[in-house]
This record gives structure tokens, C-alpha cells and sequence, in this order.
């Protein structure tokens, strides 16, 4: 048999674009793990942060936003950007840089601060607000995405790590690592932080997609953190933290750069993570309970990639989601689709505008490369 699509990869990207797929062609989804999910989605720090990404993935994250709520996947957090005195330039900056995209960001006062954040230091008075921010329950929206591609028909295969890649007669030819074969017209590179090496393999010059490691450490601290603390991030990019079931997920906001793996903590990583906190508030640790990492990967320009490939048939690039690529995916899945199927905008992509997005903007670099 001869699919029309193959989807590498099944985490939220693949399972989401498979998904939109489902009802208009005949699909295939191949992961290379046990079991959907494993890597980047099965550890994601789960929030919808308008600003999360920077203003060009605003459009994605804004047009995500009514799918994810309307399906009860968010629950209202909210969110600070915080600083120091010295920081308030770049906290003019940031705010400014989201004029026009329709994000609100309220200037709040350091006595608003400290009654939203108990246990902040006073060095820490500057903070802008950002309401519209949700937590994301992300393996329900996962499965959510599975479940509607299983019913549409979607053929879904685990344990099927791609080998090779090979376009012949107007269709690809995938072999994975058990020797197993597939066929299709036309292959969407999911992979994640695999994403170039999937392009090696079927001969297309890959586009720098570079995967680097995110760490988060799950602190037990006293007194216990409020349930409706907001989703608290430096505006400098050097920590962030939430509640969650009475725990502070805690972040150093790393990237440390890293080949495709299964991501490990580091202990100097949490370390650092814990020496940022103390210094931001004086809640006293009583235990690192759990700490994970994952891999986010990130294109050059840290914008997605959306779109067939220059000068090969039939390969499509869905990559280069960093860490916005949950809370994006159901207008990313969408907007994908119509460019695989040749079909106009609708009502949740009408504001988007894909080209900002297409693999062809790295054409003069790699034609210099």
C-alpha cells in the first residue's frame, strides 16, 4: 500500500498534523520510540504564554489559543515577567517589541508584586502582567490529537525508528531500524530534535534545526506555594517558576546545546536553578523531589518551519517548534495541513501568514553553504 502522507515522528507535532490529515488522506504516523510522546511533548513544562517564542510565533500561539480552551485543555494561570531596577529598560523593550500583536501586558507596581509573589525579595520591583496565560494539560491534548487520527484511519506504527529514505517512482520508500518498509507520496519531517537528520537521510539539505537541553527541577518548599501563583519568568531569560499540586516546577531557562538523545539532568544544572531561586525569593527548600530535561530545537532564525522543500518532491518540513510547539500546535497542525493539501486558509489560520514561516527563507544560505 501506498499512503498518501507519512508523518515522522508522533509526538504532538506529528499526532496533531496527522490528526488535521485524517479526513482527507490516507496516513501513516511512525515513531521511532515504545510509545507517542516520549521526548520533547512527554515533558513539556506545559503552559499557553502569549509571549512565549517572541512576537513572531504571537499569530500561532493567539490563533491555538479558543481550539485548546474551547476543548478544556487550559486552566487560567497567568503570568509576571520580572526584573530588577536596572531591568527596566529591557522590560520597556519587551513590552514594546508585542505592540500591534494584540498581547495585554499590564505594568504592575512593587507592592502588587510582592502581594502576588510572597517571599520575593525587594531587589525584584519590576514585573508586567500577562493575564491570558494558561496551563496546558498536555498529555490529554496529546492523546486528544492520537484518538481523533486513530479514528480517521490514521495507521500508526511505534518502534519504527526511520533507516532509510529513498524517493523513487513518485513515492518515498522508508525502511526503519527492524527492517520493516512504507511507502508514500510524500513525507512530513516531525522529528524533533532529529529533524535534520531526517532531511540527510532522504538527501535534502537540512536547515541548521539544532536541539538544545531544557531542565526543570520539581522543589518542595515551605511555606507551600500558593495554588494561584502566577507562572513567574525573569525577564532577562534566566529562571522560571509555577505551582503545581503544591510543588514549584522550577527552570534555570537553559539551553545547552546537544546532539538528539534522551535528554538527562544535570545536577549542575538544578544547582544553578536552585542558586537563581534563592536569590529571586526567600522560600526555604525543603526537597528536590523529581528533575527531568528535555530537548527543544530551534531553527537559526528560532522560528518554525513550515513547508515542502526546495528542489525535492514530496518532503515536508514540520519543524523547529523550540519550546512553543505545544501551545501552537493546533494552529500549526491546521495551518500545515492546508499547505500539505493545497487548501486555502480558514477561520483559525486566516490571521497567519505562512510565508514568514517557510523553509525557502533559508535558501541563500544554503545556496552559499
Amino acid at each position: 500500500m501506498i499512503h498518501d502522507i507519512a508523518v515522522i515522528g508522533a509526538g504532538m507535532a506529528g499526532a496533531s498534523l496527522a490528526a488535521e490529515l485524517a479526513p482527507h488522506a490516507r496516513v501513516l504516523l511512525l515513531e521511532a520510540e515504545d510509545a507517542p510522546g516520549y521526548h520533547a511533548t512527554g515533558r513539556s513544562a506545559a503552559f499557553w504564554e502569549e509571549c512565549y517564542g517572541g512576537p513572531g510565533v504571537v499569530p500561532l500561539t493567539r490563533a491555538s489559543g479558543a481550539y485548546l480552551a474551547e476543548h478544556g485543555f487550559l486552566t487560567p494561570r497567568g503570568a509576571l515577567y520580572i526584573g530588577r531596577e536596572e531591568d527596566r529598560a529591557a522590560m520597556d523593550a519587551f513590552r514594546a517589541s508585542y505592540d500591534g500583536t494584540g498581547v495585554a501586558l499590564e505594568r504592575l507596581t512593587p507592592a502588587a508584586l510582592a502581594d502576588i509573589v510572597p517571599h520575593i525579595r525587594p531587589a525584584w520591583s519590576e514585573a508586567l502582567h500577562q493575564p491570558a496565560c494558561a496551563d496546558i494539560d498536555v498529555a490529554r491534548l496529546h492523546q486528544h490529537y492520537l484518538g481523533l487520527a486513530r479514528r480517521g484511519g490514521v495507521a500508526i506504527a511505534c518502534r519504527a525508528r526511520v533507516a532509510g529514505l529513498v524517493r523513487e517512482s513518485g513515492a518515498w520508500t522508508i525502511t526503519t531500524e527492524r527492517g520493516d518498509t512504507h511507502r508514500a507520496a510524500t513525507i512530513v519531517n516531525a522529528a524533533g530534535a532529529w529533524a535534520d537528520e531526517i532531511a540527510r537521510a532522504a538527501g535534502v539539505h537540512p536547515v541548521g534545526i539544532a536541539p538544545f537541553r531544557r531542565t526543570v527541577a520539581v522543589l518542595r518548599v515551605a511555606p507551600q506555594a500558593p495554588a494561584d501563583l502566577p507562572l513567574v519568568i525573569d525577564v532577562g531569560g534566566s529562571f522560571y517558576f509555577k505551582p503545581d499540586a503544591g510543588r514549584l516546577w522550577l527552570s534555570p531557562h537553559d539551553e545547552i546545546p546537544s546532539e538528539p538523545c534522551d535528554a538527562a539532568p544535570e545536577e549542575l544544572d538544578v544547582a544553578i536553578a536552585i542558586d537563581r531561586f534563592q536569590n529571586v525569593t526567600d522560600w526555604r527548600i525543603e526537597a528536590v523531589e523529581r528533575r527531568w530535561a528535555g530537548l527543544r530545537s530551534f531553527a537559526p532564525d528560532r522560528m518554525p518551519v513550515y513547508g515542502f522543500a526546495s528542489g525535492t518532491e514530496g518532503f515536508f518540513w514540520f519543524a523547529g517548534q523550540g519550546g512553543f510547539g505545544i501551545q501552537t500546535a493546533p494552529a500549526a497542525a491546521r495551518l500545515a495541513a492546508q499547505l500539505l493539501l493545497g487548501q486555502g486558509a480558514d477561520a483559525m489560520t486566516a490571521r497567519i501568514d505562512a510565508s514568514v514561516y517557510a523553509p525557502t527563507r533559508f535558501a541563500v544560505a544554503l545556496q552559499s553553504a
